[in-house]
Parts: structure tokens; sequence; C-alpha cells
């Protein structure tokens, strides 16, 4: 191997391991991890070990791909089941609440900061959207009352489309050329579009994954996830929203009976988390120290605009047809995390030669930086004096599955998690559907056959057969219990 590649690879190797190490770090702290990888970029570029890269090209091509496998996780980790509740909101806030923040940003910067509208609407734009590896990693610890999480998660997996079709018109040389109306038509197509053939996608890898036999269970993953990746080329290719597409995609086939269903999740966290630490290493190497405090002024006004009028303004009127309680509204609002997305947005109009695109790079940067380490860090004190998160919440049921051909069933295995409802049920009090049997416990490294007076416990590891047809009640059924006792669903 040619000895500069070598060194290459291995720098390379090393920022991946320090990388996940760091996540370590932020599990204990209630910083995203995206700002350590942030820092990471830049102790290793121009202003530390004095690697320079200025390719924005590459940066932007390279992060919007990195987006996608971050949008595919989010949507193969969320249940269509869950979310459905909260779609209609979510929709809204993505779209109409995303054209409210945009324009109170931009009229905002435009007169009070004297900015051309050109770079306004380019500031408001990439501001606007929320981070969906911001809100996955700091929300997903957090145990919300009620739907918040899942509204908050839907929303930033589907606000990324409008704004970034919004980023790519302002930056194209037929900006002054296009009406408000022809706009608002190409935005309504590409998401139209994209919604379209992302759910068709997903429906079609759903129907040959459900059915294909594949040799190695290691197939699973790659296939699954190759599948919202296809979703999101093949829209793109198509001249409509890839970025809608391949999170909806990734939630029909995260909705669905996946074979190997756990270590799909896994390949899919792991690829997600890749892709996080890349990209904002790429970033951090990209930024040039040296102009950063001469955009911190106007970072903390258009944060500000941001944070504290445009979101809660845009909240609150897409709130208004739902009847969402205010405390819901305030902590809505303030966790309108924003990370990777905005930054790469914000390199656009800079691969497309629009003027002063520099500046708003800088400014992005250090806005995401200043009040991430603002927002991310309260929000559990906002959410417990607000009365929105839950002290004792029994942890989600992880189900795995695994296709028994010959028999038509399913092979599921779950272990019975710390404050689960399932602890101290009786065998018998479980009332598996038809054709589901638990066939087999092992309880600290014993195995034994179940019968109606085998007790469970936290920590067993259960493994129930289920043939085709009760598969979805048998999982239901586990989750009910496990969410609330014996006796859920008694009167149904």
């Amino acid at each position: 191997m040619d000895e500069h590649l070598n060194l290459v690879v291995l720098g390379a190797c090393a920022l991946l391991l320090v990388a996940v190490l760091a996540v370590r770090l932020a599990s204990r702290t209630a910083l995203p991890v995206l700002l350590i990888y942030l820092a990471l970029g830049m102790a290793v570029g121009e202003a530390g070990l004095g690697i320079r890269f200025s390719d924005y090209q590459l940066t932007t091509d390279l992060g919007l791909f990195a987006l996608a496998v971050i949008l595919a996780e989010g949507g193969l980790t969320t249940q269509w089941s869950s979310v459905r509740s909260v779609l209609p909101f979510t929709v809204v806030l993505s779209t109409v609440g995303v054209g409210v923040s945009v324009a109170v940003i931009a009229a905002a910067t435009h007169l009070l900061l004297d900015v051309d509208p050109r770079t306004s609407l380019l500031l408001g734009a990439v501001v606007s959207s929320t981070d969906a590896a911001a809100v996955f990693s700091v929300l997903r610890r957090l145990p919300l009352k009620g739907r918040l999480r899942l509204a908050l998660e839907a929303e930033s997996g589907l606000n990324d489309a409008p704004v970034i079709v919004l980023v790519t018109l302002a930056s194209s040389k037929a900006w002054s050329d296009t009406s408000i109306p022809a706009a608002a038509g190409l935005v309504a197509y590409e998401l139209l579009a994209g919604a379209v053939l992302g759910i068709a996608i997903g429906c079609i890898g759903r129907f040959l994954l459900a059915r294909a036999a594949l040799p190695s269970a290691g197939l699973y993953p790659v296939a699954t996830v190759g599948l919202t990746l296809v979703a999101f080329t093949a829209t793109n290719a198509l001249h409509a929203s890839g970025f809608l597409a391949v999170y909806l995609a990734g939630l029909v086939l995260g909705s669905a009976r996946l074979p190997h269903r756990r270590a799909v999740l896994g390949f899919a966290g792991s690829l997600a988390l890749l892709a996080e630490a890349g990209l904002f290493l790429l970033l951090g190497l990209l930024a040039s120290p040296g102009r950063l405090p001469g955009a911190l002024a106007t970072a903390l006004v258009v944060g500000g605009f941001a944070t504290l009028l445009a979101r809660p303004l845009a909240v609150a009127l897409s709130a208004l047809p739902f009847r969402l309680p205010w405390r819901d509204q305030v902590f809505l609002s303030w966790a309108g995390l924003r990370g990777a997305v905005p930054i790469v947005l914000a390199t656009i109009p800079v691969t497309q030669g629009v003027r002063g695109a520099t500046r708003v790079v800088d400014v992005v940067l250090v806005l995401v930086v200043v009040y991430t380490l603002l927002q991310a860090p309260t929000l559990p004190l906002v959410g417990r004096r607000l009365g929105v998160i839950e002290r004792d919440q029994a942890t989600d049921l992880e189900v795995e599955a695994a296709p028994l051909e010959q028999v038509r069933a399913d092979l599921l295995g779950l272990t019975v998690p710390a404050g689960s409802h399932l602890i101290g049920v009786y065998v018998d009090e479980l009332r598996l559907p038809a054709g589901a049997h638990l066939t087999l416990v092992v309880r600290r490294d014993q195995s034994l056959v179940p019968d109606r007076h085998t007790r469970l416990e936290a920590g067993d590891a259960l493994l129930v057969v289920a043939t085709a047809e009760a598969r979805a009640g048998a999982e239901a059924r586990l989750r009910a219990v496990s969410r609330g006792g014996k006796l859920a669903g008694w009167l149904r």
C-alpha cells in the first residue's frame, strides 16, 4: 500500500475510534455528541494539526448522503402505529411551521441587520430546520410524556425536505426569474413526488424482505438499509425530495415484520453513528476558526430570532387546529435543536457561487454551536419544570424476530427489561393469541421450559414461537403487558 494512503487510512481510523469513544463521554453529559465530533474536526484542521480542507462541493455531496443515512435510521426506528396519531400535527409543523419560521427570520434579518433579501432568505431557510441527529441523540434519553418525543422526531425527519428545496432554489441561477407561485409549485411537486416514491419503494421493499429467504442473517440489515438509500437516490434522480423519500421508506420498512429486526436496527444505528461522526469531523475540518469570532454577533441575533420568536410562533400557529396544551408547545419550541442540517445546507450557496455565502456558513456554524450548548443541556430541566417528563417509565420492549421458513412461523426473542410490568407475571397470565407459545426461558444462564407456574423475572430471555398470522398479535400483547401489566387490554 502507498505510504501516504496508509497514513491517511491510519489517521481516519484513529479519528473514528476517538469518535466512538466520544459517544461514551456524551452519554454522561447532556451535550449532543455532534459537538464533540465538530471539536475533533477543528482540532485536526487548520487551527489545530494544520490540515487544510476547503472543498465545499465534496462537503455538500458527502454531507447530504450522510444526512440521508441518519434519516433512514430515524425512519427505521419509528413505528407507524405510534407516529400516526401525531402525523397530522407534524406535517403542518414541517410545512406551514417551516414557512412561518423562514418568513420571520428572513424579515427580521433583512430589516434589523440590513442584510440583502436573498441572504436573509437563505439564513432563514437553513436555520428553520431542526436536526434529526441532534433530536434523536438528546431526546431519546428523556422519558417524555404523551407523544412529545414522537412529534419531535417525526418533525425532524420531515422538515428537512421543504427547507432543502427552498435553499436549493434560492441558491440557483434561476432564483431571480422564479415567481412565488412557481416556487410554491416546485416545492409542492418535490414533496408530493418524494412522499409517493418513498412510500412505494418502502412497500416494495417490505414485500420482498418478507418473502426472501436470504442465505445469511447478516444480509437482512444490508438489504433493508440499501432499500432506503435506493429510495433516496432514485427519488433525487427524478428531481423530487430524496430526503422525504428516504425517511418515509424507512418508516414503512421499520413498521413491517422485519426479519432479524434487532440486527437491522443495530446495523442502521451504527451506520448512522458513523455517518454523523464523519459528517461533523468533515464540517470541523472545513471551518476556519479565525473567521468565526467575527460571525458571533450576527449568529447571536439570528439565533435569538429563530429560538425566541420564529420557533414559538411556528409551533403556536401549527398547533391551533390540534389544541395542543401550552406546556407541550413551550417544550416543542425550546426543543427545536439544530445541528448538521443547517451547516450542510449553508454550504450549498457556496457551491453555487452566491455572493457572501461563506459568511452564511460562518454564522450558521457559530449559531449551531452556541444555541446547542444553550438548549440541549437545559432540556431535562425545562421538561421537569413544565411537567412533560415521566419520572418512572417502563423501558420499551425490544422484540427480535427470525423467520422459520419451513413452518411459516417466526421465532420471537426478547429480554424482560428492568421496570417492565412483565416482571412477576405468570406464563398463563400472558394470554398470548392462539398460534403463539412461550417455549423457553433463559434465566441466569440456566434454560427452563416454562409451564403455567413459571413466573417471569427481570433479565429473563424469552423465546416465543408464533405462526405468521399470530406474530403481530403476540408482539402487541407482549408490549401491552410490559407497559400496563397482566390486565392490559382485559376489557378489550
